[in-house]
């Protein structure tokens, strides 16, 4: 068996005096897709931000692969986030930047410096989130849906072994999420694991996978399909 690319034990986590995760246990491993679902406030952004090291645990161990979390360095941390792909539900785009350019800053923050393999994985995420010809668009010029093709293209730069989305349907009219959410899916179907927190029901019924619920603090398997076969 190979080892999980995440592995949470017994996690807890406060945020402004209060207990907002306690005891969580969750293990994702590759080509998983795990829907994060409950109330606002639950904790399901809560666990994406101490996955990215925006949050600092209480107690417990996070290990995203190799890294233990609990003994992450402020220096270190821009080497865990290169491990991982993050949407955002608000694009979070340069809006003075053009696609190409939004996409060379997120690259040359991570240590992409060669011309000829920026150029090249360019071509490759222009192609796979099928948005050839817009590159010199700027994000204003494009639709909520383009929008987020691009935010998703960012995600993959560095090649992650997983993606942390939340709400990235959140501001999108229905068809434009059925358009994300097969994008995502064809990520997943190459090895790539996804956790995904939504309140979206539309989008889980009709991409099942698998569902942790958060309430009270508390982390729980809803059910589990055989999606991930």
């Amino acid at each position: 068996m190979a080892e999980p690319i995440i592995s949470i034990e017994n996690l807890s986590v406060d945020q402004k005096d209060q207990n907002v995760l306690k005891s969580v246990n969750l293990s994702v491993n590759e080509g998983d897709f795990i829907y994060l679902i409950g109330k606002t406030g639950s904790g399901k952004s809560s666990l994406l931000k101490i996955l990215y090291a925006d949050l600092k645990i209480k107690s417990g161990k996070v290990n995203i692969g190799g890294i233990e979390l609990s003994k992450l360095k402020r220096r270190q941390i821009p080497t865990l986030r290169r491990k991982m792909g993050i949407i955002f539900q608000d694009f979070q785009l340069l809006p003075d930047r053009t696609v190409q350019d939004n996409l060379i800053f997120a690259m040359k923050a991570t240590g992409w410096n060669k011309k000829s393999e920026i150029k090249a994985k360019l071509a490759e995420i222009f192609e796979l989130i099928n948005l050839q010809g817009k590159e010199n668009k700027y994000p204003h010029q494009l639709s909520g849906g383009e929008q987020q093709r691009v935010a998703i293209g960012r995600a993959l730069i560095n090649s992650p072994k997983v993606i942390l989305a939340d709400e990235p349907t959140g501001n999108l009219d229905p068809q434009t999420s059925i358009e994300i959410m097969n994008l995502l899916f064809d990520i997943r179907s190459k090895g790539t694991a996804v956790l995904m927190a939504t309140h979206d029901y539309m989008i889980i019924d009709k991409f099942p996978s698998d569902i942790v619920r958060f309430e009270n603090g508390e982390a729980k398997p809803e059910h589990l399909t055989s999606t991930n076969q």
